[in-house]
């Protein structure tokens, strides 16, 4: 019992860690472009990106995916995806998306890459 309340406190505070340090890292860059000489900025129109033809692929399930589906999303390979079916199996449904991230091998970097084409439901 007290072991899963420490895991649960470790990884909370893993998550609030990587988010405070992302955040830094956006100040950070943001300050240091608002400083540049008005020489370096973009004075060109921005592009604006025409719709293409081509569809997305509907976002995959996480609480509902095989093996397979989860091995399409790029990044996840075999072992990444037995992890999280084992993760679902242990703990229940995910009940957010930013619970894939409690998955061993899903870092925030990852999880971003992997947002927009999972879904909890």
């Amino acid at each position: 019992m007290l072991f899963a309340y420490v895991k649960q406190s470790l990884a909370a505070t893993r998550f609030l860690f990587r988010r405070a340090v992302l955040f830094i890292g956006l100040v950070i860059v943001f300050t240091a472009c608002s400083r540049l000489p008005r020489s370096y900025t973009s004075d060109t129109t921005p592009v604006v990106e025409t719709p293409t033809s081509a569809t997305k692929p509907a976002p995959i399930n996480l609480n509902t995916a095989s093996a397979a589906e989860l091995e399409r999303l790029p990044g996840v390979g075999p072992v990444l995806a037995e992890r999280i079916i084992a993760y679902r199996e242990q703990n229940g449904r995910f009940r957010r998306a930013e619970h894939l991230m409690m998955v061993r091998g899903i870092s925030d970097r990852k999880f971003r890459e992997l947002r927009s084409l999972v879904r909890v439901e």
